[in-house]
């Protein structure tokens, strides 16, 4: 049995990252997608919850004959002991799926086999276009699975980001 990790941060999940898991699947008999920035939420760039995420990714993946585990990931920011992070909030996995150089080096140099996966019409299937449309009140639910747009519904994600959108800075409860 093999089982992968993949690692997005998920804002949202979409449907660039399910045609990634779909071609993940036909390698793998089970996948562990860890949700990047777990800790982080309400604001433009991370405007979902890490459980609202996993909302999204469970929902998603219910149809696909894939054993999936959602893991959040907080942000520890420290690269030099993030892969120890991901392996103590993590099944054990074979596989680490990324493109981004930093995760590559990372697990590669952990001694955890990486490949890269397919990215699909990256100029659309972006988070950050995504959000764009939700702003401006642009069709965006063409580029999420279905049960995405019903959780992005249920936690009435696009007036969140719209309001968080609406101050000139990203503040903090704090300030």
């Amino acid at each position: 049995m093999t089982r992968g990790f993949y690692i997005g941060r998920f804002q949202p999940y979409h449907q660039g990252h399910h045609r990634v898991v779909q071609d993940i699947a036909e390698e793998v008999d089970e996948l562990v997608v860890g949700i990047g920035s777990a800790d982080q939420s309400h604001s433009v760039r991370n405007p979902f919850t890490g459980g609202e995420r996993i909302m999204m990714i469970t929902k998603a993946l219910a149809d696909l004959d894939l054993v999936t585990y959602a893991v959040p990931l907080e942000d520890i920011n420290r690269n030099a002991v993030w892969v120890s992070h991901v392996r103590s909030m993590s099944p054990n996995f074979d596989v680490a799926y990324s493109n981004n150089p930093l995760v590559v080096r990372l697990f590669e140099e952990a001694g955890i086999e990486v490949r890269g996966s397919p990215m699909f019409d990256r100029e659309v299937l972006r988070g950050t276009e995504i959000r764009e449309r939700m702003i401006a009140s642009e069709d965006w639910s063409e580029l999420v699975p279905d049960a995405v747009e019903n959780v992005v519904a249920e936690v009435d994600g696009v007036e969140r980001i719209r309001r968080v959108s609406d101050t000139d800075v990203e503040a903090s409860p704090s300030d």
